[in-house]
């Protein structure tokens, strides 16, 4: 059997690992054995992460239409149900940036929605 020298594969190898290990602390980001497997944990975190992203901004949304919503004497979910009766389709996402940034264009969208519920 020949001897297969592998230097600049394994080099190639280790430097795109301390690559991704930037900014890692201590022997994470210098010694190569840990900096794989600390690396390999990171890229696990990330896939799981780029999920509950966008939990985590659902959840803030709901938060901020229901304080909203509570302003004008509704629950979020009443509000929600009105919305669907009013047939407005906003998503989440602009309800609470109206929330946040136009109040007033939120007031008049919950008026809408407290009429549909009556």
């Amino acid at each position: 059997m020949t001897r297969v020298k592998r230097g600049n594969v394994a080099r190639k190898r280790r430097k795109k690992i301390l690559k991704l290990a930037k900014g890692f602390r201590g022997s994470h980001s210098t010694l190569f054995r840990t900096a794989n497997q600390q690396v390999m944990k990171a890229l696990r975190y990330a896939y799981r992460d780029r999920k509950k992203r966008k939990r985590d901004f659902r959840r803030l949304w709901i938060t901020r239409i229901n304080a909203a919503v509570r302003q004008h004497g509704m629950s979020y979910s009443q509000f929600m149900g009105s919305l669907k009766k009013a047939d407005i389709q906003i998503n989440r996402k602009m309800l609470a940036q109206m929330a946040v940034l136009d109040p007033e264009g939120f007031g008049k969208i919950a008026e809408i929605a407290g009429q549909a519920k009556a």
